[in-house]
């Protein structure tokens, strides 16, 4: 926690250096914090954890803006952020407009997991960065990374991520696909005429609101039903300004 904390900001300036020098001072006697290292060091980052370079990206729509960034994390990558939420996962919710909080609702029928800035260890902001990078934001700008398992038959159905009656709006939306040894589960956008296979690695990057900052319709999005495995995906919704993580309201 003290790692994560400190590379993340809370309560005092990000110290990505510090943070690196801390898990490598533990990674000595604990396998958990070594193998987060091994991860770390296999990354292409600068001194403030900042990724060198991203993939080029595929435009795959105008209007929105649909992108997708293939082999944006690694296969070990994707294997530490579906097992980061093990321990987390329950059925998953949506905003409710009139609270404001999060509610059950049968419209997103999976499991999910909301990994917290006490949780995001350096593995996990270091992605956080790289996505930062890819959409041309802040890290700060981005909600806590959401972990969503999909068993057969679940789906999340047509909707937008754009929040009505907010201030600080959902602009964006990044969805890692962490796997692809199942069947059905693509991300469709029907009135874009565009359907996303999943492949493992890959970063599907959008934008959820018009020029005027309004909701774009067309963004609407729907994530279809799983037929066979399992899917596992994480996604981060970046606002139009910085988010506070910890006074969600």
């Amino acid at each position: 926690m003290e790692i994560a904390l400190a590379a993340n900001g809370s309560g005092a300036a990000r110290d990505w250096p510090g943070a690196v020098a801390l898990l490598r001072a533990v990674a000595a006697t604990d396998p958990v914090a070594a193998d987060q290292l091994q991860l770390v060091e296999q990354m292409a980052l600068g001194r403030e954890g900042m990724p060198l370079r991203i993939p080029t990206p595929e435009r795959l729509c105008e209007s929105p803006e649909i992108l997708r960034y293939s082999g944006f994390i690694s296969p070990d990558e994707c294997r530490h952020l579906a097992q980061s939420a093990e321990d987390l996962l329950a059925p998953a919710q949506v905003m409710d407009p009139a609270t404001n909080r999060l509610i059950e609702h049968p419209i997103r029928t999976s499991d999910f997991a909301v990994i917290g800035p006490t949780r995001e260890d350096l593995v996990i902001q270091a992605i956080l960065r790289r996505i930062a990078v890819a959409s041309d934001t802040a890290v700060e700008q981005g909600e806590p990374l959401n972990i969503l398992r999909y068993a057969v038959g679940q789906q999340y159905r047509l909707h937008s991520d754009a929040l009505p009656n907010v201030v600080n709006q959902r602009t964006k939306t990044a969805i890692l696909y962490l796997n692809d040894n199942f069947k059905g589960g693509g991300t469709l956008f029907p009135d874009a005429e565009v359907q996303v296979a999943p492949v493992a690695g890959d970063l599907l990057l959008f934008t959820n609101t018009l020029p005027n900052g309004r909701p774009d319709p067309v963004a609407r999005h729907a994530g279809l039903p799983v037929v066979q495995g399992t899917k596992w995906i994480a996604t981060r919704w970046i606002r139009a300004n910085p988010f506070d993580v910890w006074n969600p309201s």
